[in-house]
């Protein structure tokens, strides 16, 4: 077995063009070797039987799939997801990041709704933990400091950001979807797209039962990494700015039997204790990740280590990655029940099934998200989606359809943290309110496609915007409409 190095911290710090600050962990170690295949093996042909035929399939039943589904279910079509693990939500459930980022603009309006609103709405209020509407676009220093030391206020903003029970998010999603008529199709790997004459017809997908084919009219891809739109030939960008924190990988976990209140009070009132007690983490364990609240104040949630240098589309890597954000969980529980106000009753509570990845592909799309783009405040002609920005400075960010449709492959929309973007978009692209957003609209775009019978590029926006609308998505209706909040803002911050 290798010998594994001492962890290299890249401290990455906050900016007005970052969400958060975090310390990126890089080794030049491995725990286990690299495989020692070669050679190839020839598969021989066969029929493969076909399983089912609907309208649209979703595949990837996380945060920008089960809206997908939801949405396309909403627009009339036919709808199946497929969805590899026992569950839907992703990252948001089964990789238990239960932060939901902010869906308001600096001066507290809501942004991001439609299939937000709905999921989040039938959430009881034990399931969900966040600051009041009242509150939302605060400057109120103290409301600021106490709901930004719960994930929900940032540059000085009480933002709608909140956490929530993942097993809750888990059964709500899953009744949503079978409530709107989806078929759910779980414990199912969609391998290989079916690409004739340049279009997606559907996919072959691995289960217990074997292999099989599934056909539609329209495929949504919300597999979070281009699986799908890769393996059918279509463009795309893997390109990361260096040294930011949303290009590495982790898989987060929870511990259970903490006062978080307890430990919020250390961390903000005592600095230069929390500042030694850091110190000696970096020590002990060679990296530290502190703890984040969740929707109870008996449990902490930890994104982290995150860690770089290692690939989500490696399945070495990927084992890698597994295997020491299991020890980084054993460690940190070890050392915060020895050394954390608040943690003296700590213990393991729960793991992500799934890795939790922040970048891997991103569509080359007809249109895209740009960084050039932020402080234009202009709403562009085919908006499906409007996205906070990350910093006072900047106004709202027009999504476009063009950032979900391939430059030539059809059949085909992209949904979720894959969209076509630059490297400085994909920061927040990547979160789960705009994979909702963007999800929501790939779905709708479907639907319509097939109702129409026309390719996904060649969909009428404005009819796309007007389905939007009804299922309650935040939409401009003028160009110039996003530079008065920004004036606004800036008024404000004046102030």
């Amino acid at each position: 077995m290798a010998e594994e190095q001492t962890p290299k911290i890249r401290e990455v710090r906050q900016s007005e063009d970052r969400f958060l600050a975090s310390d990126v962990f890089e080794t030049g170690g491995r725990v286990l070797p690299r495989a020692n295949g070669t050679g190839t093996w020839m598969e021989p042909a066969r029929e493969i039987p076909v399983y089912h035929t609907c309208d649209v399939l979703v595949v990837g039943g996380g945060p920008a799939g089960t809206a997908a589904a939801w949405a396309a279910a909403q627009a009339g079509a036919d709808v199946v997801l497929m969805e590899r693990y026992n569950h839907l939500g992703g990252l948001s459930t089964g990789g238990l990041v239960i932060w939901i980022d902010r869906m308001t603009d600096w001066t507290g309006r809501q942004v991001i709704q439609g299939f937000a609103n709905d999921v989040l709405g039938r959430l009881p209020a034990a399931g969900l933990a966040g600051p009041p509407r009242a509150d939302w676009g605060s400057r109120d220093p103290k409301k600021a400091s106490y709901w930004g030391q719960r994930t929900a206020a940032f540059h000085g903003t009480v933002c709608w950001s909140p956490t929530l029970d993942p097993e809750r998010l888990k059964l709500i999603s899953q009744e949503m979807l079978l409530g709107a008529g989806v078929r759910l199709v779980f414990h199912s790997w969609a391998a290989v797209p079916m690409v004739a004459d340049g279009k997606v017809e559907g996919v072959v997908f691995e289960s217990k039962a074997g292999r099989q084919a599934l056909r539609a009219k329209v495929v949504v891809d919300t597999t979070g990494d281009g699986d799908i739109f890769a393996r059918a030939g279509a463009e795309f960008d893997t390109d990361i700015e260096e040294g930011d924190v949303h290009h590495s990988a982790n898989t987060g976990f929870m511990l259970g039997g903490v006062d978080m209140d307890r430990w919020l009070a250390f961390r903000g009132n005592e600095p230069e204790q929390y500042a030694e007690f850091a110190k000696l983490g970096r020590e002990r364990l060679g990296f530290f990740q502190p703890p984040y609240v969740s929707w109870r104040n008996d449990i902490a949630l930890f994104l982290g280590p995150r860690q770089s240098g290692l690939s989500a589309l490696d399945v070495d890597d990927q084992t890698e990655l597994e295997i020491r954000s299991h020890r980084f969980m054993q460690t940190h529980c070890e050392f915060f029940l020895e050394h954390a106000p608040g943690f003296e009753q700590c213990y393991m509570l729960q793991s992500g099934s799934q890795l939790g990845v922040r970048h891997t592909r991103r569509l080359g799309g007809v249109g895209k998200v740009l960084r050039s783009q932020w402080a234009d405040g202009i709403a562009l002609p085919d908006e499906i989606g409007v996205s906070p920005s990350v910093s006072l400075k900047y106004p709202v960010i027009s999504v476009p359809y063009g950032a979900l449709v391939p430059r030539k492959l059809d059949g085909l929309l992209a949904g979720g943290k894959h969209i076509s973007c630059d490297a400085n978009s994909h920061g927040f692209m990547r979160e789960i309110p705009q994979c909702w957003l963007t999800g929501q609209a790939a779905g709708a775009a479907a639907a319509l496609s097939v109702g129409a019978g026309v390719q996904p590029r060649a969909l009428d926006v404005r009819a796309l915007r007007k389905e939007l609308r009804r299922q309650g998505v935040f939409l401009h209706d003028e160009p110039d409409a996003m530079a008065q909040p920004a004036q606004a803002e800036a008024a404000a911050v004046a102030r």
